[in-house]
C-alpha cells in the first residue's frame, strides 16, 4: 500500500471541500472533517478520511441526509437529548460534544443521549477535544451487530466502542482510552482473508459458534467479545445506555450500513462530561494526573525495549509528530478525497 504525507490543515481543508461538494453545508463539513482528520492524526486510519467516500456514497443512496438539522433538547439543566436527523455521524458527534460541554460548564457535569445518528468515527477525537477544554468524559456508541451473546450463535450485539478521557491539565497530554468490545475488528479479519492468512484463535467463531482461525469462516460467523462473558456484559450495557435510553435503535434493530447502505441506521451515542476543574481546582488536577502518570510509567518493564505507557500515550505521540511533520494517509484514500473535492 502506497502512502502520502500531507499537512493536517491542508488535509482538513480538502476533506471539508469534499464533504461540501457532497452536499453538506460548509460549517457542518468543517466540523465533520475535523473529527476525521484527528482520527488520522492519532493513527486511526480506518476511521479517518478513508470514511469520506463511504459517507458520501450513502448520501447518494439516500441512507444519510447531508443537510440534516441536528437538534438539541434540554430535558433538564444537565440532561440533553440530541436528534441527529440521520445526518453524517461526525457532525452529530461534534454537535453533541459542543452541547454537552456547554451544559457541563453551567452545571458541573452533563449527559447527552443521541438518537438518529450514523457511524460517528472513533471516540478518541471527542475525548481529546473535551480534555482540551478541561472535561473528563465517558463516551460510547452502539453499532451494527457482529457479536453473539455469550454462549450463543447469532449476532445480536454491535462491536460497541467505549471511551474514557481525563484532561492532563497545564498543557500536559490527556489520558485517553478508546476501545471497541471485540477482541479484533472485522477489518483485521477482512485483511487476513484478502492475504490468505489465518487469524489467531480467540478472535472469532464460525457460523455455528465454534472457534475458528479461518478468516473466511469468521466473516460468516461472529466476533468474540473481549474477556468472554465480561465483554459481552459491557457490550450489552453500552447498548442499553447509547441505544435503548437514547431512543435510538438497539441490538438487532440497528441497520447494517454495509448490507443496506440506503437505509438509516438510527445509531445511538451517549456523552457524559464532567468539569474536572471544579473537582480539582488550581494546580490540583495537573499535580494529581502527573503523579498518577509517574507511578504507572515508573513500573519496571518486563521488556526493557517496551516501557510502560499510559492509555492513549502512543496515539498522542503520533498526534504531535504528525501535526509537525504531516499526516500519513493511504494514497488511494487521499486520491479519492481529491476526486470528491473537485477542482479547488
Amino acid at each position: 500500500m502506497t502512502e502520502a504525507t500531507i499537512g493536517a490543515a491542508e488535509l482538513e481543508a480538502l476533506a471539508t471541500r469534499a464533504l461540501t461538494t457532497g452536499g453538506m453545508m460548509a460549517t457542518d463539513a468543517a466540523d465533520a472533517a475535523r473529527i476525521m482528520v484527528l482520527a488520522d492524526l492519532f493513527g486511526i486510519r480506518t476511521h479517518g478520511i478513508s470514511r469520506v467516500a463511504q459517507y458520501l456514497e450513502r448520501v447518494k443512496l439516500g441512507g444519510i441526509d447531508a443537510r440534516a438539522a441536528v437538534t438539541v433538547e434540554a430535558l433538564a439543566p444537565a440532561l440533553l437529548r440530541v436528534d441527529g436527523a440521520n445526518g453524517i455521524g461526525p457532525l452529530i458527534g461534534m454537535r453533541t460534544l459542543q452541547a454537552a460541554m456547554a451544559a457541563a460548564r453551567d452545571t458541573g457535569m452533563a449527559g447527552a443521549f443521541v438518537r438518529g445518528s450514523n457511524h460517528f468515527g472513533p471516540i478518541m477525537p471527542y475525548l481529546f477535544l473535551a480534555a482540551q477544554e478541561g472535561f473528563a468524559a465517558i463516551i460510547a456508541s452502539n453499532a451494527t451487530t457482529t457479536i453473539a451473546p455469550w454462549g450463543g450463535k447469532g449476532a445480536k450485539l454491535g462491536n460497541n466502542p467505549l471511551g474514557f478521557g481525563i484532561p492532563g491539565g497545564a498543557g500536559a497530554d490527556p489520558i485517553l482510552l478508546d476501545v471497541a468490545l471485540s477482541v479484533a475488528a472485522r477489518a483485521k479479519i477482512r485483511n487476513a482473508a484478502a492475504k490468505g492468512e489465518a487469524i489467531p484463535e480467540g478472535w472469532a467463531t464460525d457460523a455455528e459458534g465454534q472457534p475458528t482461525t479461518d478468516p473466511k469462516a469468521a466473516l460468516q460467523g461472529f466476533l468474540l467479545a473481549i474477556a468472554g462473558h465480561k465483554g459481552y456484559g459491557l457490550a450489552v450495557m453500552v447498548d442499553m445506555f447509547a441505544g435503548l435510553l437514547s431512543g435510538a435503535a438497539y441490538l438487532t434493530h440497528v441497520k447494517a450500513w454495509d448490507k443496506d447502505p440506503g437505509a438509516a441506521q438510527d445509531l445511538g451515542h451517549v456523552f457524559l462530561l464532567i468539569d474536572a476543574k471544579r473537582l480539582l481546582p488550581g494546580d490540583a488536577l495537573s499535580t494529581r494526573v502527573g503523579d498518577a502518570g509517574a507511578i504507572l510509567r515508573g513500573t519496571p518493564p518486563a521488556d526493557p525495549a517496551r516501557p510502560v505507557r499510559l492509555p492513549g500515550e502512543m496515539e498522542m505521540a503520533l498526534y504531535h509528530a504528525q501535526s509537525r511533520n504531516g499526516v500519513r494517509v493511504a494514497s488511494a484514500d487521499l486520491d479519492a478525497v481529491h476526486r470528491l473535492a473537485g477542482p479547488g
